[in-house]
């Protein structure tokens, strides 16, 4: 076996692997790493300017490539910059690999003081993660490395952790690297395979539900051949959105907090089978489980089977596996349901119209965005009143196209994790929607995009206000308003001194145009857009909601 240090065991096991890009930011305990990533050219290493977007962009990238994101962290402080970031990979599933340093092993559980020191770091990761390993010697760190890729490919793929301390790195020892490996995927159980092609063969009104695992698993080609051979109609959630082309006849599109299609086809359905989701139907939903209907679960996480609804068949398994059995199982054959094509555009439409009444300038921001946009083009839905509209109104067409902060709802994600996507990305659009609170998280990754030459474009919606933060003290605490309003800089300013490329439009009409430009500018850009305040759907009571 050769002989190396641990941190060229590190950068050597990463290319093995297959890592093409980590996100960073340096810091003495992983100094040793950074220089022997100087002998890895097939690795390329993006310098961030905030831990937390080291793990956004590292999410951005996972999410909208498939391959595992990976970034890398001094510990302490630097661990703790990214746990947000990592705590939004953990709540939207995605595949995303940190690398902290640590202090040196000698130091570890002394409480000694060391510099970075965080007494039971491990200990905080392990619940935002998937799993979590410390590596004291060198010749851990390769097999290490491997049991994290396998965790990141194997079941759920939630984000893991590895950490080495500071003397480990510069440390030789004799090191094997793993073959890169092709993990097995679990497949379902045959019995419940067939009773839940039997369940879906005699359905009446069956219905699909496709959350984010849908979008992991890679499965869009599978999902729309079995809604066409089923004659069902698919809802996603936003976590969902792409999963199946939201312009083909079977998609009814995105269902959020009791808005979208759910509410006038989920009462319909006898039987529902849910991919990748764990269907958590919040109380202000206008509809629940019925105890005539039957539901159908496919999930790699066996703990999120049967958790928020019951089953009448719950299987783990991988959802391009479980999908892929079941086509077979109904033997390829066309079984006619009462759903017709016509029905579900008649819902769709139905749904749009109710949404534009509800909401006729969010949905027109929404509609001039999709209409400037390709159709792989990649969209980053912020937490603000765009982006939450756009989880039921903005027609994703293509995998791995939309991106949301999932449950998490985290303040100030969209602008580094489009970033990440565009790193993933260069050759379709990408594109954030953020307010005007949440890019002020992280501006300063405007250096990074002109640096790295990252040619993403971030719409700032301007309000000057924590918009829902403000509406709910306006509804809820009697106009008693405070600490919602916002002192903004000159955004334009603020992105050409970093060397980006600024546009302030002086009303909403002019963004589309404004887009157009962007597109074509190969630089990273920054439109702000004024917008009144306005209420996002959550805020909003669903049709049939009780009063």
């Amino acid at each position: 076996m050769p002989e190396m240090s641990g941190a060229q065991a590190l950068t050597r096991s990463l290319a093995r692997e297959g890592v093409e890009v980590v996100f960073a930011l340096p810091g003495v305990q992983i100094m040793d790493a950074f220089d022997a990533f100087y002998d890895e050219p097939s690795i390329r290493l993006v310098l961030a300017r905030h831990e937390q977007s080291v793990a956004y962009m590292a999410d951005g990238y996972a999410r909208t490539t498939g391959k595992p994101g990976v970034g890398m962290v001094v510990p302490g402080p630097g661990a703790l910059n990214a746990t947000a970031g990592i705590g939004t990979a953990y709540a939207s599933s995605s595949p995303v690999l940190l690398i902290c340093g640590q202090i040196e092993s000698y130091n570890l559980g002394k409480s000694r003081g060391a510099l970075h020191e965080l007494p039971e770091q491990l200990e905080i990761f392990r619940q935002i993660t998937k799993w979590c390993a410390r590596s004291t010697n060198v010749e851990e760190i390769s097999g290490m490395v491997h049991t994290a890729m396998e965790q990141l490919s194997t079941g759920r793929p939630r984000p893991v952790e590895i950490e080495i301390p500071w003397d480990v790195l510069p440390a030789k020892g004799e090191v094997e690297l793993p073959e890169r490996e092709v993990f097995a995927k679990q497949g379902p159980e045959p019995a419940m395979v067939k009773e839940a092609a039997q369940l879906l063969a005699s359905a009446k009104r069956p219905l699909i539900w496709a959350g984010g695992g849908a979008r992991e698993a890679d499965l869009s080609a599978e999902l729309l051949e079995l809604a066409q051979a089923l004659n069902a109609p698919v809802i996603t959630t936003p976590e969902g959105k792409g999963a199946i082309p939201e312009d083909n006849a079977w998609s009814l599109g995105g269902y959020y907090f009791g808005h979208g299609p759910g509410s006038r086809a989920l009462p319909q359905a006898d039987v529902i089978l849910v991919v990748g989701s764990r269907m958590h139907i919040i109380p202000e939903m206008p509809w629940d489980i019925q105890p005539h209907q039957k539901v159908i679960q496919i999930d790699a996480d066996p703990e999120e089977v049967g958790r928020n609804i019951p089953v009448a068949v719950g299987m783990c398994a991988d959802g391009k596996l479980g999908l892929h059995a079941l086509l077979e199982e109904l033997g390829g054959k066309t079984h006619a349901s009462q759903w017709t094509a016509d029905q579900a555009s008649n819902i769709r439409h139905e749904t749009i119209q109710e949404l534009r009444e509800m909401a006729p300038l969010q949905l027109e921001i929404i509609d001039t965005i999709r209409h400037e946009l390709d159709d792989d083009a990649i969209m980053v839905a912020g937490t603000t009143q765009i982006g939450y509209w756009s989880y039921v109104a903005y027609p994703a067409l293509k995998p791995r196209s939309y991106i949301t902060s999932s449950y998490f709802a985290t303040l100030g994600y969209a602008f580094p994790t489009a970033l990440g996507a565009k790193v993933g990305n260069p050759h379709r659009q990408v594109v954030a929607t953020i307010g005007d609170g949440g890019f002020g998280y992280a501006p300063g990754e405007l250096a990074t995009a002109v640096q790295e030459e990252i040619n993403a474009v971030t719409i700032v919606f301007n309000n000057q206000l924590l918009g829902a933060s403000f509406n709910d003290q306006k509804t809820r605490f009697g106009g008693r308003t405070i600490g919602t309003r916002l002192h903004n800089p000159d955004f334009v300013k603020l992105a050409e001194a970093y060397g980006a490329l600024g546009m302030s439009l002086g009303s909403h009409k002019e963004l589309g145009g404004a887009l157009r430009s962007a597109l074509k500018a190969e630089r990273p850009v920054v439109i702000e857009v004024p917008i009144p305040n306005l209420p996002p759907p959550f805020q909003i009571a669903p049709a049939g909601a009780a009063k």
